[in-house]
């Protein structure tokens, strides 16, 4: 692997078959956690289930400790845009919900989220986490040799705008591999060939957040959970991406081709 100052990995083939099992297994707890996530539970058992799938997988949960953080993964309800702190909060019939998933695996990260309904949801947060989806998946296809960052965060910006939804501006993207968190900074909003050029061998996540209302963001007195600052819903997809020679490869693909929901539970 070729590492310069102030720029981002370039990484090979031993590399990208590492992420690929750190990927799949981040998509599998994602997989797993489908089934309990219902009206009744609360986010704390759902860190639960999480962490001790992690251990009994001999993985290790990323954001335990992670400056501070007190739990095994990030949980985010409603009007919650990012790193909810799992805890008391009973899930409601109608909620939407982030679960952020970051193990490490054999010394190797991998990060993916999704959102899930809980029983009935409304057609206006349906609307929200499908746009949320497709504005991700827009950005991943800006992905390519010679591209920028800032042609992905046109495309997540330009879409997300045309469907009436206002992106965050204060989280991003990351590098990502033997460390959590590093360059590049993937913004999520920007204007086409501005910003790094993309090379075959970078890995990084790709995880816009769209708010139904302004894009406007605070931090709870825990001093991690990010709630919209107009009390409006908040929705947020992850994946985990490298740059190829031709495009890109996803890490963080559902094993059972789970991708939006509602999913098909007890598949």
């Amino acid at each position: 692997m070729l590492k310069h100052p102030e720029q981002p990995t370039i990484h090979d083939a031993s590399a990208f078959a590492a992420m690929r099992r750190a990927g799949q297994f981040t998509a599998e707890i994602l997989d797993f956690i489908t089934d309990y996530v219902k009206p009744g539970i609360t986010t704390g058992e759902l860190d639960r289930l999480c962490h001790e799938y992690h251990l009994a997988h001999g993985a290790v949960p990323g954001p335990l400790g992670f400056h501070g953080y007190p739990k095994s993964v990030c949980i985010s309800v409603n009007e919650v845009i990012c790193h909810g702190v799992p805890g008391e909060r009973v899930l409601k019939d109608g909620d939407i919900v982030n679960i952020d998933i970051t193990p490490i695996v054999d010394g190797w990260f991998g990060d993916s989220s999704r959102m899930f309904y809980v029983g009935n949801v409304g057609k206006k947060a349906q609307r929200l986490v499908a746009a949320t989806h497709e504005a991700m998946l827009r950005g991943i296809g800006a992905v390519r040799p010679g591209a920028t960052v800032g042609d992905i965060g046109h495309a997540i910006q330009t879409y997300a705008k045309s469907q009436g939804y206002s992106v965050v501006r204060d989280f991003a993207g990351h590098g990502i591999g033997r460390t959590m968190h590093t360059v590049p900074q993937i913004l999520h909003y920007g204007s086409p060939g501005k910003g790094l050029r993309l090379e075959a061998g970078m890995f990084f996540t790709v995880e816009p957040m769209l708010n139904a209302g302004g894009p406007g963001a605070a931090i709870l007195e825990d001093g991690w959970t990010a709630i919209t600052r107009d009390g409006s819903l908040s929705a947020q997809f992850e994946h985990t991406v490298a740059v190829t020679d031709s495009g890109f490869e996803i890490f963080t693909l559902s094993p059972k081709g789970w991708h939006l929901p509602p999913y098909s539970r007890g598949a």
